[in-house]
């Protein structure tokens, strides 16, 4: 560095910069971006504050001390420059080494700050001094700050100033500091008191022009380590005067030490400030003499000067030279300041400000009323008991968050409080620290900051057990200041936007550092002062803020936005007139004994997921705020703003007209009604589904029926972006809310709005879950779930099920007509035709031809190329396309170029900009949690219609799309931009689904318009979607639909296959284990790789003409590996479809092979091409045309059966016994395939590799040749028979008549003595599972091997059971179960199945991942029956007769309830009743004596809560035994 500092800055490098802000302590994250900004010595030199401000994201402290640097070090290096100029000498030459040491430590803090030179590039804010001579004043000095000049007698009451730096002083022994500090005061007091004028002495403050960096009263203060020290040094009073000393203690007030605030250090420093008050009483006709002490290094001790009189002339302290003069004019002096002390007392009374009207104004930003959808962020500190009693406004108020200094405060403060009336998440600071890899909405629900209030005790927590203890200022500074400054960051920054919240410092008790580092961090975020306000009934507590504030914004800011002298009874009855709901209102429930409950804030806060609608529901608004505001919530309604319960609220209480009631009203109800009567079959939680068009009012009827049926079942609105789980257990909360039996409560109405039928179902099964856990009687209703969803055709789905669903379309009937006109005359007569557009639109039924004259006659006079014009192109394309899609205000504000200063007539200043016809179809928007503001098109018909007509002759949908993706400014903009990536991804990737009434679709509707519609090439929309993933961040998700593009029109574009393989490896490279972007690159392979075969399909197939092919196949299988790999490390989500096409693709490929000349021309079938690949042989006809092929092909045998056992495995664990007939639709591929599916597969498989020889064995029931099959070719023999994995043979035993000689087919390949066959793990367990399968269906046949053989087999499976496969640990969980009729000795095979189920548990959990969880059911392969050996195996298929009776969709709740086990004796005595405890929840086997054996109940919610005696029905799941039909031991 010392090299670095000896050349000029101007030639230094990127790292020589950074290796110079290294050395002065620069944090090094700030360092980073300033190298990334490549800055180098030129641009050092340039660098002003707002650069590191908004480029580098620097606080001002920070960039202060830097550009502070970085002047210091110009000037150090001049003064090098002057002195090498001088003329030699010794004496120049150590000046020189000197001037480069003192540049090259520039690091360490200088012990005289005169040293340190100052920014000339940075101003220095002004600030007031203490009040002058008060005890109880608290008050604090920031560094760099300047005082107003040293001054001199003014009026003798108003202190005269005086400053010293005393930097070197302060450092020296005591004796010396003591001389040096005592001769300063007594020389200042002196000439002070012989004036009789007031006065202050500075030490700490720069007193000289000389002192380089620094101006003149630039506060910088001292180390103070002793206090006594300066406080003992005024005992030299005794020693300096003569006579009078009395006088002097009595003038001389005691030293103050007033703490120096550094925003950048945390060393502690201080103003020493001494305060001189010559009363006349005391001085009357005095002059002061003084000996000033010296010490004198020569003689190491103190000596005094002479006597002399001194007096204050200007700004300075000086010996009077006239002694005579000045002894005849003491009695002027003492008159002067007689008069000056009397008039002190004479000032008139100041005026009284009206606090109450600008607290007001304050809270309210001008307005009538405090905003309902405004959060507020509380400072504050320790509350007093009698404050504590008056805090209803806050109560009442919308709390994003408190930043509580108080540690004692959930014990006996504030948090304690408002912990009796609300719910509150405690937090600290280190709780804001966002995780790595977690997005703002992900950190928001993690801490559930929109839902409960944030309560962050910043300085420890008492009555927390953890290691959160309060700490001393200085420590706080040291370890938390930085957790704060993230905190307040993420907060305004990332959060919450400007303008949707107001920050209030409540000062109740004395204000310490932290409080104004608080202060400091939300002014620089906020970038402003004007959402900040103070409140403080303490002037003395006020003094010390004011004064480090001042700095900041200045007196007047600080002055018109603080609020003093008011008591907190006042604040809290003035602010209560304010708040548009009244504070502390109770609402009501209805219970099933017709009255009502109370339902506490504290218990509704719990339940945060749902919306509670109570029975005095909007009771709590104000009357004042209903006058003021009715006509605006009835007018954003019919505009086509979505209704709130206070429309209808409104409406029941005739404020305003009512809601019109339309037809899909009246029929919901009647469904409801129906729902509610008594019904022998009814389930304990039904659906309603009201499908609806967009904008045709769906959302209207489904909240008129909660708000009809609020007084008679407990209603809740469903929240978005919860989980089902989460839903269901607030849900429940809300039935049994203060009733004494969950047997009898109302049942809850709760209306779930845009939600897909997955979610639906998974909701429905949670509740069912929580009705079995509660023993409720089947027969109860308990659950109604109201599900309010968009459709494309309504009325189809109505018809589908009339007695569940409920169609809502643009259509009126005659009688929906004749309301609607009597409406629409009400409110024309009301309202201007402007303000109730989307009642008109609907009114006309959006007759295609009204809503195209209506546009038409809108857009008649609009600016085209305005930019206004352009932002409504952008916002109808996102409407019509995307469903609920908006753009944040903020977005348009930037979009627009408005600056906007104060926030208060931001929305005034936003809605002048807009035009005209903006103005008509635009509606605004705010966000429930965050509010952010937003807009969007009254109605998507009108966006679809205002897109089509504003669109030029030139322009298309995908052109505008295009202009969309290159506006900078809204992909930059930082509120809502989550948002808006959101509806940018949805407009090229969201498609529909395949479901009833509604289009399937298999790109985007846009993507599909823009390729029918448009007459787009696909290279042009291939194009459009590359420049589409650049701009959105290179997202993953976009280039797969890239991709998916690719694929569905490989038939038009041959030759783009190279460029879809490079799109691929780009997807890969951003997401390399997203299964569904390596599906889609699997199958662009398998395209690639049926467009080559397709090319040579007519012609004959050589080695040559199929080598492409070929490579095209093995890259499709490879990618079809990385799937696989990709489902193993994905622990998240299982997207298995890789393995089903790598079957496919597989099967292709050996028919490809197949079919060359060489293998097709040769005799005995396919014998040739199996040689080829089973053996080392490779024929000389495709030895160098495949050459980089062989040893692929050659294991092709192996890649396809391992691919078969791995979809037997996944398919043997859930349930797989719902044919394809019962499934409603199948949602994505893999649910397509079925047992039978895969029966086929592989029996194709063993077909192709046992050609040659299946053929005698299916004519004569055993080959000739038999004993010379090696074994892979019995092994494909017996997968031709079915018998190649556990699901092949199950499908086998489902789907076939003639089972017994199949079974016994399969059976024949297998050596007659399979004890001494060398037989592999797999080949065991499907020869075993053979045997069990053949026994079910024939017990007495003669080729099923006994028990003790099958168990002598499986003791043949690895030791370590982590190398079995699952299918060998079902083995032995099945073969070892013990019977009652074995010996102590033999029921030892307890610890076998044991340790077997321990390894299935482990293996289930790898393929569990995130299957939703009615697809998690286990599936039962066999249950234990009464018989003895194999023949106590039941299969499930006994069950069939019994359950094939039930609806799909019932079969699960049937088994669940029971239901299913009233089966006839015949059966019912096949089952052997297992007998069992359970203890604390958990059911365990009877039997088991050394380990407790630990049984998974099928349905965990028929586990009795407590313990208990039970039997229950045994079955076999490939996770382990499963408990069925639980019943309790009479």
């Amino acid at each position: 560095m010392a090299d670095t500092l000896e050349e000029s800055p101007t030639d230094w490098t990127e790292s020589q910069v950074s290796s110079w802000l290294r050395s002065i302590k620069v944090k090094d994250h700030y360092i980073d971006k300033i190298y990334k900004e490549e800055v180098d010595g030129k641009i050092l030199l340039t660098l002003d504050e707002d650069f590191l401000k908004s480029k580098i994201d620097m606080k001002s402290g920070p960039a202060h001390f830097i550009l502070l640097k970085r002047d210091e070090l110009l000037r150090s290096l001049q003064k090098c420059e002057e002195k090498k100029k001088m003329p030699g000498g010794k004496k120049a030459v150590v000046e020189q080494k000197n001037s480069h040491k003192s540049v090259q430590n520039l690091s360490r803090t200088s012990e005289n700050p005169s040293e340190q030179p100052k920014s000339l590039q940075t101003s220095k804010e002004d600030c007031k001094p203490r009040p002058f001579d008060q005890d109880d004043t608290d008050f604090i000095y920031v560094k760099h700050r300047v005082l107003q000049p040293e001054s001199g007698a003014f009026n003798l009451i108003s202190p005269c100033h005086e400053f010293k730096s005393f930097a070197v002083a302060a450092g020296l022994d005591r004796t010396r500091l003591q001389a040096k500090f005592a001769k300063e005061v007594l020389k200042f007091a002196t000439g002070c008191m012989n004036i009789r004028t007031n006065g202050t002495i500075h030490f700490g403050v720069m007193d000289s022009k000389a002192d380089a960096g620094y101006v003149h009263g630039e506060i910088i203060g001292i180390p103070v380590q002793e206090k006594d020290i300066y406080v003992d040094a005024l005992d030299y009073i005794e020693r300096c005067f003569s006579s009078d000393k009395e006088h002097l203690r009595q003038c001389v007030r005691p030293p103050r030490f007033i703490e120096v605030m550094d925003l950048v250090n945390t060393e502690k420093s201080y103003v020493v400030e001494v305060d001189i008050v010559p009363s006349l009483k005391i001085v009357k006709n005095k002059v002061y003499a003084v000996r000033l002490p010296n010490f004198k290094e020569s003689t190491n001790k103190i000596e005094y000067e002479k006597e002399t009189i001194l007096r204050r002339v200007g700004s300075k302290t000086e010996p009077v030279s006239d002694v005579g003069d000045f002894y005849q004019r003491i009695r002027d002096r003492d008159a002067q300041r007689d008069e000056a002390e009397k008039n002190q007392f004479l000032r008139a009374p100041g005026t009284c400000q009206d606090l109450g009207r600008k607290l007001t104004m304050l809270m309210t930003s001008g307005k009538k009323f405090i905003e309902k959808e405004k959060w507020f962020i509380l400072v504050t500190n320790k509350f007093s008991p009698e404050d504590l009693c008056h805090i209803e406004w806050l109560l009442n108020m919308k709390i994003f968050c408190v930043f509580d200094f108080d540690p004692d405060s959930k014990k006996s403060g504030l948090c304690s409080k408002y912990l009796q009336h609300h719910t509150a998440n405690m937090h600290f600071l280190q709780s804001y620290r966002m995780p790595s890899g977690m997005d703002i909405k992900e950190f928001s629900d993690f801490l559930h900051l929109f839902e409960q209030t944030s309560w962050i005790f910043c300085n420890g927590c008492t009555d927390f057990k953890g290691n959160e203890t309060p700490c001393d200022e200085m420590t706080w500074i040291k370890t938390k200041i930085t957790l704060l400054r993230e905190s307040v960051s993420l907060i305004c920054k990332q959060i919450l936007p400007k303008g949707a919240f107001q920050v209030i410092f409540l000062l109740t008790s004395p204000v310490d550092k932290p409080l104004l580092h608080t202060f400091y961090e939300f002014f620089t975020d906020m970038e402003g002062h004007e959402d900040i306000i103070c409140i403080s009934e303490s002037e003395t507590n006020f003094q010390k803020w004011q004064s480090f504030a001042e700095g900041s914004c200045g007196t007047a800011v600080v002055n018109n936005s603080s609020v003093v002298g008011m008591k907190m009874c006042h604040v809290n009855a003035t602010l209560q007139h304010v708040q548009p709901v009244k504070a502390c209102v109770s609402k009501s429930l209805p219970v099933l004994v017709k009255g009502t409950c109370l339902l506490e804030t504290q218990v509704e806060e719990q339940m945060y997921c749902l919306e509670i609608l109570t029975v005095d529901h909007c009771n709590e608004t104000s009357k004042d705020f209903i006058d003021e505001e009715k006509a605006n919530i009835e007018s954003q309604f019919y505009r086509g703003g979505r209704v709130t319960w206070l429309n209808f609220w409104l409406a029941d209480h005739k404020y305003v007209g009512e809601v019109i009631e339309r037809d899909a009203y009246e029929e919901t109800s009647k469904l409801l009604k129906d729902a509610l009567k008594y019904n022998a079959d009814q389930t304990p939680v039904i659906v309603i589904n009201i499908y609806h068009h967009p904008g045709s009012g769906g959302s209207t009827v489904a909240r008129q029926v909660l708000w009809k049926y609020r007084k008679e079942l407990r209603c809740a609105v469903v929240k978005p972006s919860y989980s089902a789980g989460v839903v269901a257990q607030h849900a429940v909360q809300l039935r049994e809310h203060t009733e004494k039996d969950p047997q009898s409560c109302l049942p809850v109405l709760l209306l779930i709005e845009d939600s897909n039928k997955e979610y639906l179902d998974d909701l429905r099964n949670e509740l069912e879950v929580a009705v079995n856990t509660k023993k409720i009687q089947y027969e109860t209703l308990c659950f109604i779930l109201l599900s309010c969803r968009r459709s494309n055709d309504p009325e189809k789905r109505c018809k589908e099920s009339p007695l569940q669903n409920v169609s809502v379309t643009h259509k009126l009937s005659a009688e929906e007509k004749r309301k609607f006109a009597g409406k629409r005359q009400v409110l024309e007569d009301k309202y201007e035709p402007d303000f109730i557009l989307t009642f008109v639109l609907m009114n006309n039924e959006f007759n295609v031809d009204y809503v195209q004259q209506f546009v038409k006659h809108l857009l008649q006079d609009i600016d085209r190329s305005s930019v206004v014009t352009r932002l409504i192109h952008y916002v109808a394309l996102l409407n019509t396309y995307v469903q609920n899609s908006f753009i944040s205000q903020s977005h348009c504000e930037a979009f627009l170029a408005l600056h906007i200063h104060l926030e208060r007539f931001r929305q005034h200043l936003f809605e002048k900009s807009l035009s005209e016809q903006a103005k008509l179809v635009f509606l605004h928007l705010r966000d429930d949690k965050t509010h952010i503001e937003s807009i969007k098109i009254i109605h998507p018909l009108v966006a679809k219609e205002i897109l089509q007509q504003l669109l030029g002759p030139q322009q298309t949908h995908n052109s505008l799309a295009f202009d969309l993706l290159h506006e900078n400014v809204l992909f930059e903009h930082r509120f809502g931009r989550d948002d808006y990536l959101s509806f940018l991804r949805q407009l090229f990737l969201r498609r529909f689904k395949i479901s009833k009434g509604d289009k399937y679709s298999f790109f985007s509707p846009f993507m599909i318009h823009v390729l029918e519609n448009e007459n787009r090439k696909p290279d042009e929309a291939i194009e459009f979607l590359r420049k589409a993933f650049q701009k959105v961040h290179d997202d993953p998700f976009l280039l797969q639909e890239l991709l998916l593009c690719c694929h569905a029109f490989m038939p038009h574009m041959y030759n783009k296959f190279d460029e879809a393989e490079c799109s691929s490896q780009t997807a890969a490279k951003h997401c390399p284990i997203n299964l569904y972007i390596l599906d889609i690159k699997v199958q662009l392979f398998r395209k690639w790789f049926q467009a080559e075969c397709k090319a040579i399909e007519s012609k004959p197939k050589t080695a040559e003409n199929t080598a492409n092919a070929v490579e095209r196949a093995l890259k499709a299988l490879k990618c079809f590996q990385e799937c696989e790999t990709a489902a193993n490390k994905e622990m998240d989500n299982l997207n298995s479809y890789g393995f089903f096409a790598e079957v496919e693709v597989g099967y292709s490929l050996l028919k490809l092979i197949s079919s060359l000349q060489v293998f097709a021309n040769k005799g005995n079938g396919h014998s040739e091409c199996m040689k080829y690949l089973v053996t080392d042989y490779i024929p000389e006809e495709v030895k160098d045309a495949w050459e980089p092929f062989h040893d692929q092909l050659k294991n092709l045998k192996k890649l396809v059966q391992d691919v078969l056992e791995w979809i037997s495995e996944d398919l043997s664990y859930f349930q797989t016994d719902v044919s394809s007939d019962e499934v409603e639709i199948p949602e994505s591929p893999e649910e397509k395939i079925s047992l039978t599916w895969l029966g086929k597969k592989s029996s194709e498989y063993g077909k192709y590799f046992s050609e040659a020889y299946s053929f005698a064995f299916l004519q004569h029931g055993q080959p000739s040749h038999q004993a010379n099959l090696t074994p892979f070719q019995k092994r494909m023999l017996i997968y031709y028979l079915g018998g190649g994995n556990i699901t092949s043979i199950l499908s086998k035993v489902i789907d076939q008549s003639n089972l017994v000689s199949l079974l016994e087919d399969i059976l024949s390949p297998y050596p007659s003595n399979a004890l001494k066959a060398k037989f592999g793990q797999r080949d065991i367990v499907h020869y075993i599972m053979t045997q069990i399968f053949l026994n079910c269906l024939s017990p007495q046949n003669k080729k099923i091997a006994p028990l003790k053989d099958l168990q002598a087999l499986c003791r043949q499976f690895p030791t370590d059971k982590r190398k079995c496969l699952p299918g060998a640990l079902f083995l032995l969980t099945l073969l070892f179960w013990p019977d009652d009729s074995d010996t102590n000795h033999e029921k030892e095979k307890y610890e076998i199945v044991q340790s077997a189920v321990e390894h299935l548990e482990k293996g289930y959990k790898t393929k569990m991942k995130d299957i939703p969880q009615r697809q998690r059911r286990l599936y039962i392969h066999f249950f234990l029956g009464n018989g003895n050996g194999l023949d106590k195996f039941v299969h499930k298929r006994k069950f069939e007769r019994v359950t094939k009776v039930f609806p799909v969709s019932e079969k699960c709740k049937k088994w669940f309830s029971g239901a299913a086990w009233k089966m006839p004796p015949e059966i019912i005595n096949m089952m052997k009743q297992v007998s069992g405890r359970t203890e604390d929840g958990k059911l365990y086997l009877e039997g088991p004596q050394k380990k407790k054996f630990s049984i998974l109940p099928l349905y965990i919610p028929s586990v009795p809560q407590s313990n208990e005696n039970i039997t229950f029905y045994l079955g076999f799941t490939l996770r382990g035994p499963v408990a069925c039909n639980i019943s309790v031991k009479k």
